[in-house]
């Protein structure tokens, strides 16, 4: 008799998570009305299960218990099983993630929530073995102790249940609404600016201990700060900072881009997972440090990057996939790792031992008893290094290739397309290159084309093999409108600030609180889940409710809309008090106040010919509180139907002819380069 592998309901999914687990033994079912009424109808408690496909210790936990057969028999008999993967439902994973936090004080994934029939939470953690080891408690021991409580205690459950559920809601609708002074916001920028300062490592860079995650907002934050008020400390922080993370082991040197965050101080061990996103919000601020520090190294690491996401994360349809796995042949890192001699083999002995002596790689391992190559002891100018290791890198490359690749998530996610189409926008302006402009404006076109639904225009949040799913999120719009904007900033393309604005108009009415202020998570046509949240601390990614903030303020300067301004004044008012509690948590939302304090410029440009010099002026400067509006001889129905006062400006005696206005006054329109480049500095 031939023995089949077992398929369970994840088979019909289309994340490449769910389908990681469709031969699991374990009866899972995705996230679904048809699970819970079958734990309704058999009174079983739901024992829920979230992860994502590239994360290693979800990897770990479905090897040593859901692919093993005792517990598969433990859950199937007493439990109905669901998996949701966290990247299409960001909105169940943030809800019982809290719960998580709440519970035990800390969170993770893989993240385990065992609950009732009705969505209540009474149990939840994080990766469990199989059986008890090293202080941690073994799955099936919990789940027999689960079980035996709903048989014997199933009213006390139930009460604590409904008690947490209550807890959570009443956090989650609690006004925070607070009247505040200017000062007052500025104080939380001075606050957050300090606590920073204090929690960096002067001598590795980055902020804290082990584990160092980027967190490219926080940088974002700080150059602006330090570029406002010329803080050349601020300013060394984060120079310093984008060095380290560049010479550590978390920057992949072989074949770029940057894995997730470093296990160490010194950046050099990364969990070597690698995400879109990161790269995304690294490529932005490093081609923000370039332009303020002027340092020729980071151009040419955020170029790193997006070669790297164009040779191996973007679809032949232009979007871009979303992660690539830390594990190959089951192992964490492998793909990434060299020993000296496979180095010589590839190079020759002479280049062979000058790289290795470049890159720390060496006999006994500088990981695990192998080598990741990094520049962390290097004193030599990395710019050189960079250029001198350009073909020998490239040989390493094509020879890791022969090797087994980590897994991809070919799933592409608006949200985390929308970070990529801005971080291609602002290289193809700063850069000056046609061919990134090229790349956001296919992803933007992809998403727009595939990703809005055609009977309602409703903005989906995931797309694979042909199918579009899943109601967007408040992050999908406020990404996506945020790299609609700056690829409008770039190409002056009217049709993406057109796109820009119906979405806008879209997150308003699905998203507000008209009564409050603030963005929900999920819209008011989404799933109910047990609480409808507003978020506005950062994590991994920032905030998309800081993020719907900044462009409330860079469309309402664009098109001349006070309403969308007095929509930011009311996030400050309503997040106010939230993050006065602990500023530097909030630096996305910072960044919105610190462009609302500005006195930002709005740069009308009148294209006499198709020159570009003042263009190119302005976009290659560092002017992050500015918008600019490029107005044609021709051809600008669209623009004028956008924006009504444009069709007012003209070019001034044939030639190409800006206007500046700031602080709610306008400057005499001018034609000179030398007088227009002395205005907007």
């Amino acid at each position: 008799m031939v023995e089949t592998t077992p398929v369970n309901r994840l088979a019909n999914e289309k994340s490449p998570y769910l389908l990681q687990h469709a031969h699991n033994p374990v009866n899972w079912y995705p996230w679904s009305e048809e699970a819970f009424k079958k734990a309704q109808e058999e009174n079983k408690p739901v024992f829920l299960s979230i992860g994502y496909s590239t994360c290693h210790w979800c990897h770990v936990m479905e090897r040593e218990s859901f692919a093993d057969q005792e517990v598969a028999n433990v859950l199937n008999e007493n439990f109905v099983s669901i998996k949701v993967d966290r990247e299409e439902r960001p909105d169940i994973d943030d809800i019982y993630m809290s719960v998580c936090q709440a519970m035990t004080g800390r969170g993770g994934w893989p993240l385990t929530v065992v609950m009732t029939p009705d969505k209540r939470p009474f149990f939840a953690g994080t990766y469990f073995p199989k059986q008890t080891k090293r202080g941690r408690p073994g799955l099936l021991k919990i789940l027999d102790q689960i079980t035996k409580k709903w048989s014997n205690q199933q009213e006390k459950i139930l009460e604590s249940s409904e008690e947490l559920v209550q807890a959570i809601k009443q956090q989650d609708m609690k006004k925070q609404a607070a009247n505040f002074s200017s000062n007052d916001l500025d104080k939380l920028v001075k606050e957050a600016v300090s606590s920073l300062k204090s929690s960096f490592d002067a001598q590795y860079g980055g902020f804290g201990s082990a584990p160092k995650f980027p967190s490219p907002h926080n940088l974002m934050f700080l150059l602006r700060y330090g570029k406002i008020h010329n803080d050349q400390e601020v300013l060394s922080i984060v120079e310093k900072t984008l060095d380290s993370m560049y010479q550590g082991g978390i920057y992949d040197h072989i074949g770029y881009g940057f894995s997730r965050y470093a296990t160490d101080e010194k950046w050099l061990a990364p969990h070597f997972e690698k995400m879109l996103y990161d790269n995304a919000l690294l490529t932005i601020v490093y081609l923000e440090g370039y332009q303020v520090l002027e340092k020729e190294i980071y151009a040419k690491i955020a170029e790193e990057i997006l070669a790297y996401i164009n040779r191996d994360m973007t679809s032949s349809k232009g979007a871009f996939y979303s992660a690539e796995d830390a594990d190959s042949e089951g192992e964490e890192g492998k793909y990434y790792l060299w020993q000296p001699g496979e180095v010589k083999e590839a190079l020759g002995d002479k280049l062979g031992s000058q790289f290795c002596q470049t890159y720390n790689i060496i006999p006994e391992g500088n990981f695990a008893g192998k080598n990741i190559p990094n520049l962390i002891k290097t004193e030599r100018d990395k710019l050189k290094i960079n250029h001198e290791f350009r073909k020998a890198r490239k040989k390493l490359f094509l020879a890791r290739e022969k090797r087994v690749r980590p897994a991809k998530d070919d799933k592409i996610l608006t949200a985390w397309n929308g970070l990529m189409i801005v971080a291609f926008a602002k290289a193809g302006k700063i850069l000056d290159k046609e061919e990134y402009l090229n790349y956001a404006k296919e992803a933007a076109d992809f998403i727009w084309d595939n990703l809005i639904r055609k009977d309602d225009g409703r903005l989906l949040a995931r797309y694979r093999e042909g199918e579009a799913d899943y109601l967007g999120y408040v992050n999908d719009y406020a990404f996506y409108i945020w790299g609609l904007i700056e690829l409008y900033q770039a190409n002056f393309n009217a049709n993406y600030l057109e796109r820009a604005l119906i979405l806008n108009k879209d997150l308003i009415h699905f998203f507000w609180d008209q009564e409050d202020g603030g963005f929900y998570l999920y819209g008011s046509d989404g799933e109910k889940l047990i609480t409808r949240p507003k978020r506005v601390r950062d994590g991994a990614l920032p905030s998309g409710n800081s993020i719907a903030t900044l462009n409330l303020l860079k469309l309402s300067k664009l098109v001349s809309n006070q309403e969308l301004s007095d929509m930011a004044q009311q996030q400050f008012e309503y997040f106010y008090n939230q993050v006065r509690k602990a500023p530097r948590a909030y630096s996305a939302f910072l960044i919105s106040v610190l462009f609302n304090q500005q006195p930002g410029k709005e740069v009308i440009i009148v294209k006499a010919k198709e020159e570009t010099e003042m263009i190119d002026i302005f976009q290659q400067k560092f002017n992050p509180f500015s918008v600019v509006v490029v107005k044609d001889t021709k051809n600008n129905d669209k623009l004028i139907e956008l924006i009504s006062y444009i069709k007012d400006y003209q070019v001034k005696n044939g030639e190409t002819t800006a206007y500046v206005c700031e602080d709610f006054s306008c400057l005499a329109p001018v034609t000179s380069r030398d007088k227009f480049k002395e205005l907007i500095e």
